[in-house]
């Protein structure tokens, strides 16, 4: 159930607990689906600003490391610029593969975030290449990156070990901690880790 969704139901997001909401995952990680508008319908960024703000007025934020908003990358109405206009984020980390029109999408996603990044205090951490097994896809992520003045913070490879994890609805550390896909995500983590507030 998402926080939109309920809050329709329940006659507004006031009506709601973060308890009705929240889902409290392996290791604690705690997640949220703010959901959004029906396709063509209403304004995707509207949500997410709705859904921040009602973890907010809860208390979500209070005792946890980490903050991460998944949000869609397209442009339609902001959905990922109102967390950067709202002073809702710090680094903004654009996940990609090395097909074009995902090269073609992250290149807009970044226009995008250095139109808001002075108003918001955010920066682009950097590029994050979920691998498809395309050729030259190394490259081509390390390519833009540079095109863009920003890094690539990891390339992920891909196994089907995900796929594998997602189908029994756990994570990859969950699923099978050991494996070199594992490692991989701990690599990543360490990286954004290591990178957080260096522009």
């Amino acid at each position: 159930d998402t926080i939109l969704s309920l809050a329709a139901s329940a006659g507004s997001v006031e009506d709601l607990e973060l308890e009705d909401v929240m889902k409290v995952g392996y290791k604690d990680i705690r997640c949220v689906e703010s959901g959004g508008p029906e396709p063509g319908v209403g304004c995707a960024g509207r949500g997410v600003i709705t859904s921040i703000n009602f973890l907010e007025e809860n208390g979500a934020y209070e005792n946890i490391d980490y903050v991460s908003y998944d949000v869609l990358g397209d442009v339609v109405c902001g959905g990922f610029a109102m967390p950067i206009r709202e002073n809702k984020a710090q680094e903004i980390y654009i996940v990609m593969s090395g097909e074009m029109m995902a090269m073609y999408a992250a290149n807009n996603i970044s226009k995008g975030i250095l139109k808001y990044a002075n108003s918001g205090g955010v920066r682009l951490g950097g590029l994050i290449c979920n691998e498809r097994q395309t050729d030259k896809e190394l490259e081509l992520a390390e390519a833009l990156a540079k095109k863009l003045g920003t890094q690539l913070i990891y390339f992920v490879p891909r196994d089907n070990v995900v796929q594998h994890a997602e189908l029994r609805r756990m994570t990859v550390l969950e699923y099978a901690p050991d494996s070199k896909q594992a490692d991989h995500y701990r690599n990543l983590a360490t990286k954004v880790h290591n990178n957080g507030g260096k522009g």
